[in-house]
Protein backbone atom coordinates (compact mmCIF):
# COMPACT_ATOMS: atom_id res chain seq x y z
CA UNK A 1 0.00 0.00 0.00
CA UNK A 2 2.87 2.14 1.01
CA UNK A 3 4.21 2.24 -2.58
CA UNK A 4 0.61 2.96 -4.19
CA UNK A 5 0.13 5.43 -1.91
CA UNK A 6 3.30 7.45 -2.62
CA UNK A 7 2.76 7.05 -6.59
CA UNK A 8 5.90 4.67 -7.12
CA UNK A 9 4.27 1.36 -9.30
CA UNK A 10 3.32 -1.09 -7.05
CA UNK A 11 1.86 -5.18 -6.98
CA UNK A 12 -2.28 -4.33 -6.87
CA UNK A 13 -2.84 -7.90 -5.00
CA UNK A 14 -0.77 -7.01 -1.75
CA UNK A 15 -2.93 -7.87 1.15
CA UNK A 16 -3.55 -4.52 2.33
CA UNK A 17 -4.28 -3.12 -1.24
CA UNK A 18 -7.02 -5.88 -1.97
CA UNK A 19 -8.55 -5.22 1.72
CA UNK A 20 -8.84 -1.60 1.18
CA UNK A 21 -10.16 -2.84 -2.29
CA UNK A 22 -12.67 -5.09 -0.55
CA UNK A 23 -14.07 -2.34 1.38
CA UNK A 24 -14.62 0.17 -1.06
CA UNK A 25 -16.19 -2.36 -3.44
CA UNK A 26 -18.53 -3.35 -0.41
CA UNK A 27 -19.41 0.02 0.68
CA UNK A 28 -19.87 0.74 -3.08
CA UNK A 29 -22.79 -2.28 -3.11
CA UNK A 30 -24.36 -1.04 -0.15
CA UNK A 31 -24.47 2.62 -1.36
CA UNK A 32 -26.14 1.37 -4.43
CA UNK A 33 -28.63 -0.75 -2.88
CA UNK A 34 -29.88 1.76 -0.42
CA UNK A 35 -33.02 3.69 -0.86
CA UNK A 36 -32.55 6.69 -2.62
CA UNK A 37 -34.99 8.88 -0.38
CA UNK A 38 -32.62 7.89 2.48
CA UNK A 39 -30.02 10.91 2.01
CA UNK A 40 -29.08 10.32 6.03
CA UNK A 41 -28.11 6.80 5.16
CA UNK A 42 -26.56 7.86 1.75
CA UNK A 43 -24.29 10.46 3.09
CA UNK A 44 -23.27 8.61 6.22
CA UNK A 45 -22.17 5.65 3.75
CA UNK A 46 -20.32 8.37 1.65
CA UNK A 47 -18.27 10.07 4.65
CA UNK A 48 -17.61 6.09 5.44
CA UNK A 49 -16.34 5.43 1.55
CA UNK A 50 -14.93 9.19 0.79
CA UNK A 51 -11.90 10.89 1.87
CA UNK A 52 -13.77 13.87 1.73
CA UNK A 53 -17.50 14.53 0.87
CA UNK A 54 -18.93 18.32 0.46
CA UNK A 55 -21.80 19.88 2.42
CA UNK A 56 -24.81 19.59 -0.51
CA UNK A 57 -23.24 17.33 -2.32
CA UNK A 58 -25.39 14.50 -4.16
CA UNK A 59 -23.81 11.50 -5.68
CA UNK A 60 -26.61 8.91 -7.76
CA UNK A 61 -26.28 5.61 -8.00
CA UNK A 62 -24.71 3.43 -9.08
CA UNK A 63 -21.51 4.88 -8.18
CA UNK A 64 -18.07 2.73 -8.16
CA UNK A 65 -14.76 3.47 -6.47
CA UNK A 66 -11.65 1.27 -6.00
CA UNK A 67 -10.25 2.86 -2.24
CA UNK A 68 -12.77 5.72 -1.96
CA UNK A 69 -10.50 7.13 0.64
CA UNK A 70 -8.47 8.82 -2.21
CA UNK A 71 -11.87 10.40 -3.69
CA UNK A 72 -12.44 13.94 -2.56
CA UNK A 73 -15.63 15.72 -3.67
CA UNK A 74 -16.45 19.49 -2.40
CA UNK A 75 -19.64 20.94 -1.68
CA UNK A 76 -22.76 21.25 -3.67
CA UNK A 77 -21.63 19.39 -6.61
CA UNK A 78 -23.92 16.69 -8.24
CA UNK A 79 -22.98 13.35 -9.78
CA UNK A 80 -25.47 11.96 -11.66
CA UNK A 81 -26.07 8.10 -12.07
CA UNK A 82 -22.84 5.93 -13.10
CA UNK A 83 -19.76 7.07 -12.04
CA UNK A 84 -16.72 5.27 -12.21
CA UNK A 85 -13.88 6.92 -10.06
CA UNK A 86 -10.64 4.55 -10.20
CA UNK A 87 -8.56 6.36 -7.15
CA UNK A 88 -5.55 4.63 -7.02
CA UNK A 89 -3.92 7.90 -7.16
CA UNK A 90 -6.37 10.69 -5.98
CA UNK A 91 -8.89 12.73 -7.91
CA UNK A 92 -10.21 16.03 -5.94
CA UNK A 93 -13.34 17.07 -7.15
CA UNK A 94 -14.11 20.84 -5.94
CA UNK A 95 -16.92 22.81 -5.42
CA UNK A 96 -20.23 23.18 -7.34
CA UNK A 97 -18.80 21.00 -10.12
CA UNK A 98 -21.55 19.18 -12.53
CA UNK A 99 -21.06 15.61 -13.37
CA UNK A 100 -23.11 14.05 -16.36
CA UNK A 101 -24.13 10.15 -16.54
CA UNK A 102 -21.26 7.38 -16.83
CA UNK A 103 -18.63 9.97 -16.42
CA UNK A 104 -14.71 7.91 -15.68
CA UNK A 105 -12.21 9.56 -13.75
CA UNK A 106 -9.10 6.80 -14.33
CA UNK A 107 -6.13 7.44 -12.36
CA UNK A 108 -4.22 4.13 -12.80
CA UNK A 109 -1.25 3.86 -15.62
CA UNK A 110 0.00 0.66 -17.03
CA UNK A 111 3.36 0.08 -18.16
CA UNK A 112 4.57 -0.43 -22.01
CA UNK A 113 6.92 -3.12 -21.10
CA UNK A 114 5.75 -6.44 -21.25
CA UNK A 115 7.60 -7.70 -18.73
CA UNK A 116 6.45 -4.97 -16.13
CA UNK A 117 3.15 -5.98 -16.97
CA UNK A 118 3.71 -10.06 -16.75
CA UNK A 119 4.82 -8.73 -13.01
CA UNK A 120 1.76 -7.06 -12.57
CA UNK A 121 3.24 -3.88 -12.02
CA UNK A 122 0.86 -0.32 -12.27
CA UNK A 123 1.04 3.00 -11.17
CA UNK A 124 -1.44 5.53 -10.74
CA UNK A 125 -1.62 9.82 -11.51
CA UNK A 126 -3.79 12.22 -9.46
CA UNK A 127 -6.66 13.73 -11.39
CA UNK A 128 -7.83 17.46 -10.56
CA UNK A 129 -10.99 18.67 -11.28
CA UNK A 130 -11.51 22.64 -10.54
CA UNK A 131 -14.66 24.52 -9.21
CA UNK A 132 -17.71 24.83 -11.01
CA UNK A 133 -16.31 22.59 -13.99
CA UNK A 134 -19.43 20.67 -15.78
CA UNK A 135 -18.47 17.10 -17.24
CA UNK A 136 -20.85 16.22 -19.89
CA UNK A 137 -22.32 12.33 -19.79
CA UNK A 138 -19.35 9.95 -20.75
CA UNK A 139 -16.63 12.09 -20.41
CA UNK A 140 -13.96 10.19 -19.79
CA UNK A 141 -10.69 11.87 -18.07
CA UNK A 142 -7.16 10.41 -18.38
CA UNK A 143 -4.74 9.75 -15.57
CA UNK A 144 -2.59 13.01 -14.51
CA UNK A 145 -5.25 15.46 -16.04
CA UNK A 146 -6.18 18.74 -14.66
CA UNK A 147 -9.09 20.86 -15.39
CA UNK A 148 -9.75 24.15 -14.77
CA UNK A 149 -11.94 26.23 -12.68
CA UNK A 150 -15.31 26.78 -14.84
CA UNK A 151 -14.38 25.04 -17.98
CA UNK A 152 -17.11 22.31 -19.61
CA UNK A 153 -16.27 19.59 -21.29
CA UNK A 154 -18.69 18.41 -23.91
CA UNK A 155 -20.39 14.72 -24.14
CA UNK A 156 -18.25 11.97 -25.15
CA UNK A 157 -14.83 13.62 -24.96
CA UNK A 158 -11.64 11.94 -24.04
CA UNK A 159 -9.67 14.53 -21.80
CA UNK A 160 -5.69 13.14 -22.02
CA UNK A 161 -3.91 16.63 -20.96
CA UNK A 162 -4.76 19.98 -18.44
CA UNK A 163 -7.30 22.21 -19.61
CA UNK A 164 -7.19 25.66 -18.69
CA UNK A 165 -9.78 27.46 -16.61
CA UNK A 166 -12.95 28.71 -18.04
CA UNK A 167 -12.75 26.96 -21.60
CA UNK A 168 -15.36 24.60 -23.71
CA UNK A 169 -13.76 21.12 -24.66
CA UNK A 170 -15.13 18.61 -26.88
CA UNK A 171 -13.64 15.40 -28.92
CA UNK A 172 -11.47 12.51 -28.97
CA UNK A 173 -8.85 13.72 -27.72
CA UNK A 174 -10.29 16.97 -26.05
CA UNK A 175 -9.66 20.03 -27.23
CA UNK A 176 -10.11 23.55 -26.62
CA UNK A 177 -12.72 25.14 -29.02
CA UNK A 178 -13.58 28.27 -27.16
CA UNK A 179 -12.88 30.54 -24.16
CA UNK A 180 -16.30 30.83 -22.47
CA UNK A 181 -16.98 34.26 -20.69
Amino acid sequence: MERMLAGEPYVPHDPEIKAASRRAIGLCATLNESDPNDDERRAALLDELLGTFGEGTDIRSPFYCDYGFQLHIGARSFVNFGLVALDVATITIGDDVQIGPNVQLLTPTHPLDAAERRAKLEGAKPIVIGDNVWLGGGVIVLPGVTIGADAVVGAGSVVTRDLPPGVLAVGNPARVIRQLT
